[in-house]
């Protein structure tokens, strides 16, 4: 009879946090999408709206909701969960933008994007690219990538590579001084041949961050 009015006592407090904690999570919803949103437009993607829906469940070590995200990719329409309709360059800038804004609360220290920039080119790239490179200044930032508009963003710049051998296969990465930066640039941006226009084009790119 203790241990069950102890259950019950401690399942109603637990259950009043956890209504507590959704009403935190209602109240910043909407702000949240806001700043996600206004990211998204700065990353050429203006018309798309993201919210966050919650719905009550049962109680879990994470509370008693669940979220997810409903995007509307056009004027006009309505909100649908974003696993569902997000191309993969939309899903790549969102999911930018909601580490971007995450980042300014979690205070982690070190961040990797693996490809983040999956599906994006041209001036999205170069946008995706100082989004990263502002992260930077707050926080340790690893990007993998094959875009030049990114790679030319960071502090700086490991290759990295594979060997093979009569037996074995080897992944290697070396870190790039300047001049080397220029050519693996230059190479992202013409291929094996690089051309006197890649190689202006990776400096400029290097001197406008």
């Amino acid at each position: 009879r203790k241990l069950t009015e102890e259950r019950a006592e401690r399942l109603h407090r637990v259950t009043e946090l956890a209504k507590q904690l959704s009403a935190k999570r209602a109240q910043l919803a909407a702000e949240f999408s806001r700043k996600v949103g206004e990211e998204l437009a700065y990353l050429n993607m203006p018309r798309v709206q993201l919210t966050v829906s919650l719905t009550q469940g049962k109680l879990t070590p994470n509370g008693m909701d669940h979220a997810e995200f409903l995007i509307s990719a056009n004027k006009g329409e309505d909100p649908k969960p974003i696993s569902k309709i997000a191309s993969g360059g939309e899903l790549s800038r969102v999911m930018l933008c909601v580490k971007y804004i995450m980042a300014s609360y979690t205070g982690m220290p070190t961040m990797i994007f693996d490809e983040i920039d999956t599906g994006v080119s041209g001036r999205a790239a170069d946008k995706m690219g100082k989004l990263i490179n502002d992260l930077g200044r707050r926080m340790q930032v690893i990007a993998i990538t094959h875009l030049p508009q990114i790679a030319s963003k960071g502090n700086t710049h490991d290759q990295v590579y594979k060997t093979q051998d009569s037996e074995n296969s080897r992944t290697n990465i070396r870190l790039l001084d300047e001049e080397q930066r220029i050519e693996e640039i230059a190479s992202m941006l013409s291929g094996a041949t690089r051309s006197a226009a890649a190689y202006e084009n990776a400096k400029y790119l290097l001197n406008n961050k």
